[in-house]
Formats: C-alpha cells, structure tokens, sequence
C-alpha cells in the first residue's frame, strides 16, 4: 500500500481545490458535513482499510467498522496514530473533533456512544475516506 504523503499539509488552497473534488474539498478543507446516508461506504462490507481522501494516510481498519445507524460511516477505532482530535465549538456545545494525522483534513466527529471495547463512535465523512479493499490470497 502506498504510504501517506506527508508534505500536504503544505499544499495550497488551490492545491486541494485542483486535487480533490468540490464535495471533498468542503468537507476535508472547510469542515463541512455530508448530508447523512449518503456516502456508497455506508454500505461497504468488505475487508479493507479506508483512507484519507486528501492524502492517502491509512485511517481505520474495515474490522472496526460497524453500522451506528447515524447515516455516517462509523468505527470504534482508529489505526493507532492515523487521526488527531481537536474541540469544536460550532455548535451549542463542544464536540471532538477528528482529522488526519497526515494532512489535517476534517474527517468527522467521535463520540463517547459507540460499542465495546473502547466505547467510542467515529462518525466519519465518507466522502473523506477512500476504501482499499483487501488483496485476496489464493
């Protein structure tokens, strides 16, 4: 798999404009939302690993994935260092918020209502995240 080009935080505005497509660029550049169930990775099942959509970087393995009935793409866990938090005062109230390690991208927002065994719910923009599906052996 291709390692995380570390060099994008650099990038310029039209940079990111130029790489990634308008959808994307709103919400990994200006923190917006996609609107709930409508990203293709709500459905995906398959093994794999999902990746930030500006970098590459490798976020969260497809056996973290479960479904949370939020409309988002949401995992318990990320790949140890894939992701940073930062606090959000957007709305009414403070949320977590989750970017890529790699790039500072917005990705989405965690929560301390998700299953065992660490409790969290990472509600990801799927338009943030790129799937790889696994290789298979044979």
């Amino acid at each position: 798999m291709p390692e995380s080009d570390k060099t994008n935080t650099a990038k310029s505005e039209q940079d990111w404009k130029r790489d990634l497509s308008p959808n994307q660029f709103k919400v990994l550049r200006e923190h917006a939302t996609e609107y709930p169930g409508t990203s293709p990775l709500n459905d995906e099942k398959r093994p794999g690993v999902y990746r930030c959509a500006g970098c590459g970087q490798p976020l969260y393995a497809s056996d973290t994935k479960y479904e949370s009935g939020s409309g988002w793409p949401s995992f318990w866990e990320p790949i140890p260092g894939a992701v940073e938090t930062s606090t959000d005062y957007k709305l009414a109230y403070p949320r977590t918020e989750v970017h890529c390690a790699a790039c500072k991208g917005h990705l989405g927002h965690v929560f301390d209502d998700g299953p065992q065994p660490t409790g969290k719910r990472y509600c990801m923009n799927g338009v943030a995240m790129t799937f790889v599906p696994s290789e298979k052996s044979g």
